[in-house]
């Protein structure tokens, strides 16, 4: 889902001089400010690249996703900031009914090595290919997976009160804020801006559960960021008790939690600049194209990650089904995947 044409500041296009001289003029219009996105990909009163909620979803194409001559994420270090004083006061987060925080925190932590064959179907992406590549084929930097934790850094900002409704440019200036904090910039960064219980993104919980963006540092560099509310918040609209958790362990109530952000995160590591990365011809990313799959090939489960579990969604691989495409959970390598 692309950037809405609605209430988008303007931004630099990921089209960056750093290697990017190549990018095709397709692709610089698709990541410019004013793109029009597809009708069904519109989602009003938010940014960047959006997983709507459940019943607000579009159904997913078919076609593989293409490289767009942008950047993809090949040592990706995740660093979450906890947005204003509703969380808690001084350094600990003390206000977090449904306990998100530490949900959010241990799923990240387990996306590692081979204990994690989930998100790991993302490494069959690159970046250095020619534009409308679908299989990289061992040519080009490979999109990263860490072989440890890849939480870098957490930080609780009570210096301010987020506002009750914040929108893209006040939860961007928090993103930029969280990266002067922890001292880093790129696009092997995400930082993930989480919003406390009670607190309400401009058209969250109505139009979508969470997205992802890409800003710039007041240095210039380019800074990749997810807006993730407090999904518990939105209740089945965002994944609660979407997947049937029968004795795993797995919370109902906050599988959305782990869900949203597994989506985000995905799409981060193939597209942390939207949409220059890899998408399909709408405008689809990975975890787009697999959202709320509730039976089926591909349909949202629980897994283990290094010996946890979660609920996540399936992913897009290129490479299932012979070259078709198709939405797998657990990938090892291309002919051990489903």
């Amino acid at each position: 889902m692309l950037r809405s044409t609605l209430h988008a500041p303007a931004r630099r296009t990921s089209a960056r001089a750093s290697g990017l001289a190549a990018v095709c003029a397709a692709a610089l219009a698709a990541t410019a400010p004013l793109a029009v996105a597809p009708a069904s990909a519109q989602v009003p009163q938010s940014a960047g690249h959006a997983l709507r909620t459940r019943s607000a979803a579009p159904a997913a194409a078919g076609n593989n996703l293409a490289y767009g001559g942008g950047t993809i994420v090949a040592n990706p270090k995740i660093y979450i900031v906890y947005w204003g004083n509703q969380w808690g006061t001084g350094s600990t987060v003390t206000n977090d009914p449904s306990g998100e925080a530490p949900l959010q925190l241990s799923f990240f932590q387990h996306a590692y090595g081979s204990g994690d064959t989930w998100s790991n179907s993302q490494t069959q992406y690159c970046q250095g290919v020619a534009v409308g590549t679908t299989q990289c084929n061992g040519a080009g930097t490979a999109v990263g997976h860490p072989s440890s934790n890849p939480v870098a850094g957490t930080w609780l900002d009570s210096s301010v009160k987020a506002p009750a409704k914040p929108g893209q440019n006040a939860i961007a200036a928090e993103a930029v804020k969280a990266a002067a904090h922890f001292g880093v910039s790129g696009d092997n960064v995400e930082i993930i801006v989480d919003a406390a219980h009670g607190v309400v993104p401009s058209g969250f919980k109505t139009q979508y559960c969470a997205w992802h963006d890409h800003t710039s540092t007041g240095t210039g560099a380019d800074l990749p960021y997810t807006n993730m509310p407090y999904v518990s918040d939105a209740g089945a609209g965002c994944g609660a008790n979407f997947v049937a958790t029968g004795g795993s362990g797995v919370n109902g109530a906050t599988e959305g939690v782990t869900i949203v952000g597994g989506h985000e995160y995905a799409e981060t590591l193939t597209d942390p600049a939207p949409s220059s990365g890899w998408v399909d011809s709408t405008g689809s990313e990975t975890g787009d194209k697999c959202a709320w799959v509730a039976s089926g090939q591909g349909a949202s489960s629980i897994i283990s990650m290094n010996g946890v579990n979660f609920a996540v969604q399936s992913l897009w691989s290129n490479n299932f089904n012979g070259g078709a495409g198709g939405c797998v959970s657990s990938y090892t390598s291309a002919t051990n995947q489903h």
